[in-house]
């Protein structure tokens, strides 16, 4: 019998499609053996808890979109972001990788790339941010999705999108060929600048009508849009963060025809709504596309139940407090993005699998299963089994925490959930057979984390 890593032992041990308490051996960074006799190194004892692929979030922005003098930018790099997702169970990310300003997408994920391999703390992929749609960009296309990068992400939402949609869609359609999955930001530009307008001529300057400037209508028609183009092109679509019942409505039509259409909600758009926006500092909630009403918390809550929802994940951007409730910006211009890498895994957990939301083969599939296979990962991650990466999260179902954001490793230095009492949490990360992470202290060193290769996209 040879002597393995790391053996974890009399875990229930979960999966998409089942659970059982069997023994996980490790070796080399890899799960090498389920049940039997093993003998190793090092073990854990995981009795009465939970085994579960660690959770692949994917996405997230850890890298800066722009950089200038008196430009503001998010408060979590690599380092600091994958040290929250350690502590919080997710062991692989997706970061946006916007080119800047003279850039072409392949020089911004080559310097994204880099910045990554030097700071991260988990594995890691990045999606190339299409801006212009000019044939130069086009032709990176093929060229991206060949080495590893079968992801491209555009954004409904800026007002350059109109200007150039007929090239948006010649991407999606190089991106159906090329086995690249479009991600798309579903908020139309033109309605939400009128409705800033509308806001503003009525002398409206309260961050309680941040939700005015973005409406459920303007997420509705641009994700309506985002489905002809899948319709159209053929290319499997991916739509970020969506929010409202309205919108996972039309991907329901869109989907029962069969499109490859997917649908991303947010762990904020499950767990809060609109009123949030009537405290005095509402405006920490801001995010994009804002809190909806609590029928559409039930109805997004719905669709992860019946498979609507393909995954959860965080758009982690956080700003500190300070910045997030700067009094010269009106309700338009509120920054949007929080923190959440660190309490997604259990707060879905919490509020999902221990209150018979979901269930526990759900959760793993919506956290981990779905976006390995969706973004080419799958079964290097997203699953428990021999041959796999030993990327696991061992969650113990009785440990309970009161969540204050300021003793979290965010550099936000505040949670949205402050002060909620919270039943699940990570007893030990793992990543590639490496503990990494015990409780809320994280043992991990910059630049451990690792570029995951990805596949062209199989319809799962």
């Amino acid at each position: 019998m040879v002597a393995m890593d790391l053996v974890i032992k009399n875990g229930t041990v979960a999966t998409g499609s089942g659970a059982a308490v069997i023994d996980v051996g490790i070796e080399d960074g890899q799960i090498t053996q389920l049940g039997g006799t093993m003998r190793a190194s090092q073990s854990i004892d995981a009795e009465g808890m939970f085994v579960l692929p660690g959770g692949v979030d994917p996405h997230v922005h850890l890298t800066p979109p722009r950089t200038g003098p008196g430009e503001n930018s998010w408060a979590d790099n690599f380092e600091i972001g994958t040290r929250a997702a350690l502590a919080g169970g997710v062991t692989t990310v997706g970061n946006m990788s916007f080119p800047r300003k003279g850039e072409s997408m392949s020089e911004g994920l080559q310097r994204d790339i880099e910045d990554a391999r030097t700071q991260s703390l988990a594995d890691f992929f990045h999606h190339p941010v299409l801006l212009d749609p000019d044939e130069k960009a086009l032709d990176e296309i093929p060229d991206l999705a060949a080495q590893g990068h079968p992801s491209v992400k555009i954004f409904l939402s800026f007002k350059r999108f109109d200007r150039n949609v007929e090239g948006f869609l010649k991407a999606m359609r190089i991106a159906a060929e090329v086995g690249s999955v479009m991600l798309l930001h579903c908020e139309d530009a033109a309605l939400m600048g009128c409705c800033g307008e509308l806001v503003r001529e009525a002398g409206l300057t309260s961050h309680r009508h941040y939700p005015e400037t973005r409406p459920v209508v303007a997420e509705r028609i641009a994700t309506e849009r985002a489905i002809g183009f899948c319709e159209i092109s053929g290319a499997a679509t991916y739509i970020v963060h969506l929010s409202s019942q309205e919108a996972l409505d039309v991907c329901r039509g869109g989907r029962a025809r069969g499109l490859p259409l997917y649908v991303e909600t947010r762990p904020i758009y499950l767990h809060l709504d609109r009123t949030r926006f009537d405290e005095p500092d509402g405006a920490k909630y801001a995010g994009a596309p804002p809190l909806r009403q609590k029928q559409d918390q039930a109805a997004l809550w719905a669709g992860v139940v019946d498979g609507a929802v393909s995954t959860v994940a965080t758009d982690h951007a956080p700003w500190t407090l300070e910045q997030k409730l700067d009094q010269s910006l009106g309700p338009a211009e509120l920054r949007q993005g929080m923190a959440e890498l660190e309490t997604s895994m259990p707060m879905l957990w919490a509020l999902g699998v221990a209150q018979k939301r979901i269930s526990l083969n759900r959760f793993v599939e919506v956290t981990s299963t779905n976006p390995a296979k969706l973004f080419g990962m799958y079964p290097q991650k997203g699953c428990i089994a021999p041959g796999s990466d030993a990327d696991l999260l061992i969650l113990d179902p009785h440990e309970t925490r009161t969540i204050d954001g300021s003793q979290m490793h965010s550099a936000a230095g505040y949670s949205p959930y402050d002060g909620w009492e919270i039943t699940g949490w990570p007893r030990f990360t793992i990543s590639r057979g490496e503990v990494v992470a015990e409780g809320a202290t994280v043992d991990a060193s910059p630049g451990r984390g690792l570029l995951v290769p990805r596949e062209p996209f199989e319809r799962p």
